[in-house]
């Protein structure tokens, strides 16, 4: 099972693409980000967002996709923006077919640390034991990209079990 995990932005979208293997093991198979440089309008910079997730759909295949939810802190402003790029993206993911499922920043913290709370060290240095890299995947957004894919891929195994 492939999965592409998101981490939305309007001026850095993080991605990861894990893969499930039948013996349990994950793999990273791609990671990184789509940066949209800020003097560009926002209409164009949505629709890089857009473009660049639809190619990453139509190479890679994934079975299914996890958006990590908006997380609405103090800055309003910053929260319209961010919203404006998840928006981009859940249309490009309906418009490709792909099952999506969305985590809060908690329960992906939870998944991936055993702690909700959990800080971004810790949680990025999970990300890296869980897929056997030799290092933190960086920057910080391709890293929660994957970590969004492996909340997913655990809550589908969770699944699984339970129906069982």
């Amino acid at each position: 099972m492939l999965v592409l995990g998101i981490d939305p932005g309007t001026a850095t979208t993080g991605y990861g693409l894990v893969r499930e293997h039948p013996d349990g093991r994950l793999e990273a198979v791609a990671y990184g980000v789509i940066t949209t440089p800020a003097r560009r309008p926002m209409q164009d910079r949505l629709m890089q967002i857009y473009e660049e997730i639809t190619a990453l759909i139509v190479q890679y295949q994934p079975d299914s996709v996890a958006v990590e939810t908006l997380f609405f802190g103090k800055n309003v402003t910053t929260a319209i923006t961010v919203a404006q790029g998840r928006g981009v993206i859940l249309l490009a993911l309906a418009q490709a077919g792909i099952p999506m499922r969305e985590y809060k920043p908690a329960e992906i913290k939870q998944a991936i640390a055993g702690y909700g709370n959990a800080d971004k060290i810790q949680v990025q240095e999970m990300i890296r034991q869980l897929l056997d890299l030799d290092e933190i995947p960086r920057p910080d957004d391709a890293a929660d990209g994957l970590g969004v894919a492996i909340t997913d891929i655990n809550a589908s195994r969770f699944e699984r079990l339970s129906q069982s």
